[in-house]
């Protein structure tokens, strides 16, 4: 099987909403939800996409030779490169009945763990896809980040409890997912938390606390004070709210505000490829996290599928590396980008 054959497979089994296009660029889908898109017009998503194709590497060869290491560390564990499965929940109600969210965190957990990354696992109404995450994630040697919805604070308490038990080496919130018109008005409620509220959850875990879904330098801060180990720049895929900015436009500045301080800065929203993972590791970000393709990867490919884009992705940022003069990821430096848009 190659990378074509899985997204050719995907067609046959994706639902109306999702194409499992050539080019992920929420053009196709942009105002599908349910589905992959936006509950607006989706010009988020694009242009998420769009920023990220406006950065163009500045080639350097006239350098030291030899394979690049990809490697990076993540609180305390290594992985084979700076790239992470993003969370995905309801994927039977946004893409087909072809898989659930038990059975897709199964698949997404374990092949991540063994392409030597690690996925975020998604959350759901059903308490049933947190339980089935977090055994996929135990089962794995706790390789995998539970990323709990911000719902009331007794059901994230008892999610806690579920991410604890699975050993996971970090547990994250999609705070943005306050946004998604599905959890309105649902049981448990589901909306946005104050900092303090934010901080009680920080210290339910003794583990790293991930706040997803930070846009602003002022959001960054405010997860910092709460007691976040880690931000992910991120507007919810583009799909919460019409007319924000691209994650690639406000990620250097949330960088330079949190840079010397041990918050670790993440990323994701329209990045594709192996080439755009080293664009965003260029504006100082420590790693990317990437959600719709792993999506088209289970379903065209289940396990190989995840396996392929994995390959893919890493070689194409292990070319990158080599064709700027990057040894070491540490060596990715800003002068290796060159923003055109």
């Amino acid at each position: 099987m190659t990378y074509t054959d899985v997204l050719e497979n995907a067609r046959a089994c994706l639902g109306d909403t999702c194409k499992a296009c050539p080019i992920c660029n929420g053009v196709a889908c942009r105002n599908r939800i349910p589905g992959p898109g936006a509950k607006g017009v989706g010009d988020t998503a694009i242009r998420n996409y769009n920023k990220w194709a406006d950065i163009r590497l500045n080639m350097d060869t006239i350098c030291e030779g030899g394979a690049p290491d990809t490697t990076c560390q993540l609180f305390g564990r290594t992985f084979r490169y700076p790239f992470f499965a993003g969370p995905v929940g309801a994927v039977n109600l946004h893409y087909s009945d072809a898989y659930n969210d038990m059975t897709y965190n199964d698949v997404l957990v374990r092949s991540c763990a063994a392409g030597g990354i690690a996925a975020f696992t998604g959350d759901g109404t059903d308490p049933n896809v947190m339980t089935q995450a977090t055994q996929a994630i135990e089962a794995a040697g706790g390789c995998g980040v539970p990323t709990i919805k911000p719902w009331d604070m007794d059901t994230i308490r008892a999610k806690m409890e579920q991410a604890r038990q699975s050993g996971c080496f970090a547990v994250a919130m999609d705070i943005d997912a306050a946004g998604l018109p599905f959890l309105k008005d649902r049981n448990p409620p589901a909306g946005s938390k104050s900092v303090e509220q934010l901080g009680q959850i920080a210290r339910m875990l003794d583990k790293p606390f991930i706040v997803k879904g930070v846009m602003t330098v002022k959001g960054a801060l405010k997860a910092q004070q709460a007691g976040a180990a880690a931000v992910v720049v991120s507007n919810h895929g583009g799909r919460v709210l019409d007319q924000c900015p691209a994650t690639a436009e406000v990620l250097p500045e949330i960088v330079a505000a949190l840079q010397g301080s041990e918050t670790a800065v993440l990323v994701d929203g329209g990045i594709r490829t192996g080439t755009d993972v080293f664009k965003a590791l260029a504006l100082g970000a420590k790693g990317v996290l990437i959600a719709r393709p792993f999506v088209t990867a289970v379903y065209g490919g289940g396990e190989e599928g995840v396996r392929l884009y994995i390959q893919k992705l890493g070689a194409e940022l292990a070319d990158a590396m080599q064709m700027c003069g990057a040894r070491t990821l540490t060596q990715i430096t800003p002068d290796m980008v060159r923003i055109c848009g």
